[in-house]
């Protein structure tokens, strides 16, 4: 909350918090605003309070005037005005607890009656038997009909005030009539300068062909889009189903396609991340819409567990699987959120993203280089952290193949050496972000990714705390993912160029990806590789089509060839690894053979490249390696001197 500084002469920034309304005369105390609203709703009910009990006394004498006594009924009535206002006070109808006319204040009105009923029926006896008995029990329910009646009056002229005119705004067809749409059509209905007005619904559910939400009628399923589009003359289209999946998302643009109407939607459920839909949240259809959006279920409670008051610590936080793994995480309120990267743009990034305020003056915001061991062991000494998510890596295919040092210095040795230091400092939890590339590897890329699997499950297998891995394929909007390419290449004129014709890659959204990655934390392993489920493969011809038909212009598409070491198709899982799930639908646990860290003395970054890349390939492949009394992994102090000398860089203290 932001505080108004007094400037000079400014006498107004003594007003009291939330009663400033301007200079001098213009200030209005809350109460004095409130006030009269809540006295006019009390005023009325008791005046419908008083209604009810002259229908009902009236009733009760069949009508015969005469035979009703007005000095008793005014007496009484007064009598249950107050009684029924003094219960609406106990019972916060008057003290502003609910907006107008909502279902929570019916509810109030309903005890306000029950209470009131009783009360007044006491009052009468002590009186004298003002009214018959019968004519006070059917007043309560007089009383509540005609009290929120008045409220349903009163809100449906406010909702009809506030309903935008179809000549100011598009005209919408929205796409689902469950929760999603219902908060969208609200939203939209509650702002006269909205700019949509929808006009009819769509939804599959034959259930629902009578339905209405606020008056928008179901009017048929997707097949009726055309008529139905035609019919109310609408601009738009929204698909206002948060849970949809991308293949119903791609089916609903297909649809649409002919109609020369605007497709939008609205965000996915993990987007939303609990909280409504709004207006400003419908937008275009994107690509990763069409290609990675799926609903993905989080056990909120054993994520929590982990992760809720603990200090978490993520590397490589400024790229895009770190960014979004530190908005994610700073959701479910740790402790601490320590961001470390060498990237310090990537660090200002992101913690803009999550605060607004961007000013790098937190002790949180780490610039630190994994290389660097005694960087991380001042780290991990000063901010002590319980979990540790690994996301900082070296990850273009073709570059490493070019330069392979990079991979085992960044990769490996930097994997290598945050294993360590988190065993040093009792880590509790650490998830080492891997890739699809280390399934049954055939690249630097993927043999690097691949040891630092088996380093993980060998670090856990002498850790105290749980030390596992999570594998996943290509992020949809992170550096380097093939639609930033083919965007790029778009906005420079074309040629989108694909490797081959027939090349799949899975896809996922980084949100989606990171939401399972959390998940992932919280399973329970045994230095396992978690595999998250990418759904079916997509061919990137079909990619670069969509996005080339979608441009301004005519742009070619040019297949130039697979790379060295490319795949024409990835898999999750290698050759050894079963589908098992224990834990989670989407989350598949594979066993590791582990991998002792003192083998990385084999390796020589100043190697000749074939020579590395063979070293490489051997320690992805080879089988599980017999113990060895390492520094970490066994703990013997004078072993581990030697080997932590025998190792490059003098990374191992």
């Amino acid at each position: 909350m932001q505080v108004r500084r007094r400037a000079s002469g400014d006498t107004t920034a003594d007003a009291t918090p939330g009663d400033w309304r301007g200079p001098g005369p213009h200030r209005v105390p809350w109460y004095r605003r409130a006030l009269p609203g809540r006295a006019a709703r009390a005023a009325v009910d008791a005046v419908a309070m008083g209604a009810a009990l002259l229908i009902a006394t009236l009733l009760r004498h069949d009508g015969h005037v005469a035979e009703v006594d007005f000095l008793g009924l005014v007496v009484l009535s007064a009598v249950a005005a107050v009684v029924h206002t003094g219960a609406g006070i106990h019972f916060g109808l008057y003290t502003g607890r609910w907006a107008y006319g909502c279902f929570e204040e019916i509810a109030a009105l309903v005890r306000t009656a029950v209470t009131t009923v009783p009360a007044v029926l006491a009052l009468d006896t002590v009186l004298g038997r003002l009214v018959p008995r019968s004519a006070i029990i059917a007043a309560g329910l007089f009383a509540l009909v005609l009290t929120a009646g008045v409220r349903y009056l009163v809100r449906s002229l406010q909702d009809s005030r506030l309903r935008p005119s179809p000549e100011h705004g598009g005209r919408v067809v929205v796409m689902g009539a469950g929760e999603g749409a219902t908060q969208v059509i609200r939203a939209m209905l509650r702002s006269p300068r909205s700019r949509y007005v929808p006009v009819a619904l769509l939804d599959d559910d034959p259930a629902k062909r009578t339905f209405r939400v606020m008056g928008v009628p179901v009017c048929g399923t997707r097949d009726d889009m055309a008529d139905v589009v035609r019919r109310f003359k609408a601009d738009a289209v929204v698909i206002a189903i948060p849970s949809a999946g991308a293949d119903l998302i791609r089916a609903l643009t297909a649809l649409a396609e002919p109609l020369n109407v605007d497709l939008k939607v609205v965000p996915p459920v993990v987007e939303l991340f609990g909280r409504t839909v709004r207006v400003e949240d419908i937008r275009p259809v994107s690509h990763e819409d069409l290609l990675g959006r799926r609903e993905v279920g989080i056990d909120l409670a054993a994520v929590a567990g982990y992760l809720e008051g603990r200090r978490v610590l993520v590397t490589g936080a400024g790229g895009s699987i770190g960014s979004e793994l530190c908005r994610q995480l700073a959701r479910f309120h740790p402790a601490k959120l320590v961001m470390l990267d060498r990237d310090e743009s990537g660090l200002h990034a992101v913690q803009l993203s999550i605060d607004g305020r961007g000013q790098l003056d937190d002790r949180n915001l780490v610039v630190a280089d994994i290389r660097d061991q005694q960087r991380l062991d001042e780290v991990f000494a000063e901010h002590k952290p319980h979990v540790v998510f690994h996301a900082a890596a070296l990850k273009h295919l073709p570059l490493l193949e070019m330069h392979p040092s990079e991979a085992l210095k960044t990769n490996i040795i930097g994997t290598y050496q945050i294993l360590q230091t988190a065993m040093r400092h009792n880590v509790d939890r650490l998830v080492n972000i891997s890739t699809d590339k280390a399934a049954d590897p055939c690249s630097v890329l993927g043999y690097s990714k691949r040891i630092t699997e088996r380093l993980t499950a060998a670090a856990d297998a002498a850790a105290t705390g749980t030390y596992c891995s999570v594998r996943f394929g290509n992020v949809l909007g992170s550096r380097g993912s093939v639609l930033t390419a083919f965007a790029a290449q778009v906005e420079a004129g074309g040629p989108i160029t694909v490797t081959h014709p027939d090349v799949t890659r899975y896809f996922m959204t980084v949100q989606e990806a990171v939401r399972l990655v959390i998940q992932a934390g919280a399973c329970e392993s045994k230095g396992e590789v978690l595999i998250l489920d990418m759904g079916e493969p997509v061919r990137i011809a079909d990619v670069a089509k969509r996005i080339a038909d979608a441009a301004d212009q005519h742009i070619q598409i040019v297949y130039t060839g697979l790379r060295p070491a490319e795949k024409l198709a990835e898999v999750l899982l290698g050759p050894n690894e079963t589908d098992h799930r224990p834990h989670h639908p989407l989350i598949s646990q594979a066993p590791v053979p582990p991998l002792d860290g003192a083998v990385l003395s084999l390796l020589d970054p100043s190697s000749p490249r074939e020579d590395l890349i063979a070293v490489l390939h051997w320690l992805a492949d080879s089988p599980a390696l017999p113990k060895s009394p390492h520094p970490v992994f066994a703990g013997k102090q004078r072993r581990a001197e030697s080997a932590a000398a025998a190792v490059p860089f003098g990374r191992h203290p």
